[in-house]
């Protein structure tokens, strides 16, 4: 089997079950090991590559995990176009355990350093204004639509450093400023891969309500357990959404905005 793909999925081990005749291989990078081998494998005629985010026995905590090596692994695959569902607790009272929201914009509040492949001796600034594919987005939301399943079309999600979940005190902070959802991992992957001229999609499933304003009075703060059991319940949900959007998925001769993202971004 060729080792090449036109599509990437970041995701849990719920979506091995995705692949049809996978075969698993290891990507060396630059970098370091990815999160674990990724599965080579097609889905619908397309292409795909399977990276588990967290390892396949999920041993990598979020701020554990080799960002640079797992983007630059997809890209040496020939992958284009990524879909990277995650879990994430809400920040806004109309935001439900349960529903799916398509990030557009992100927050970070990490204190990660190894966030960029451009490190010198090329100066190089990445346009992160948009972060996430407007097509890719449009898919996703129209598909999730087509379902009848709850989704919010955009959202700003605020990613923390984590393993530990938020202080009551930084939830409210992060409700009040109006950001949407609460992540540990969308930030870096998701500038990592507009640095590689990436189109990347985030499909957000609603776990919890954190642990600030929208939790008081409603339920308990966010524990592990909760959002495990939330996540999976969505996960069937999950898989046949990503189903139906990889056929949408533009073509190798289709162009897109993404792939311009270095475009005039190097000094010198």
């Amino acid at each position: 089997m060729e080792q090449r793909a036109e599509i990437g999925i970041i995701g849990g081990s719920g979506f091995y079950a995705l692949l049809n005749n996978a075969q698993d291989i290891k990507v060396e990078t630059p970098y370091g090991a990815p999160s674990d081998l990724i599965s080579l494998g097609e889905i619908a005629g397309r292409k795909v590559a399977f990276l588990p985010r967290h390892g396949k026995h999920h041993q990598l905590p979020p701020h554990m995990i080799n960002y640079r090596a797992n983007i630059w692994a997809l890209k040496s695959l020939g992958v284009r176009h990524i879909i990277a569902p995650t879990a994430v607790g809400s920040l806004q009272p109309d935001i439900r355990v349960g529903d799916l929201l398509v990030t557009d914009q992100f927050i970070d509040r990490t204190r990660r350093t190894d966030t960029t492949f451009y490190n010198g001796p090329v100066v190089t600034h990445v346009s992160t204004a948009d972060p996430y594919c407007p097509v890719l987005n449009r898919i996703a939301v129209a598909t999730i639509k087509s379902l009848g399943l709850p989704v919010h079309d955009g959202g700003t999600c605020v990613v923390i450093e984590g393993p530990r979940f938020s202080t009551k005190a930084e939830s409210n902070w992060f409700t009040r400023m109006g950001w949407h959802t609460v992540n540990m991992t969308q930030y870096p992957e998701a500038a990592l891969a507009r640095e590689q001229a990436m189109c990347y999609c985030n499909i957000s499933v609603i776990t919890d309500y954190d642990a600030g304003l929208v939790a008081q009075g409603a339920v308990d703060p966010v524990s592990n357990e909760a959002v495990i059991k939330a996540f999976t319940a969505n996960l069937k949900n999950l898989v046949t959404i990503i189903q139906k959007i990889l056929p949408q998925i533009p073509g190798p001769d289709e162009d897109c905005t993404c792939f311009h993202a270095l475009d005039g971004a190097s000094i010198g």
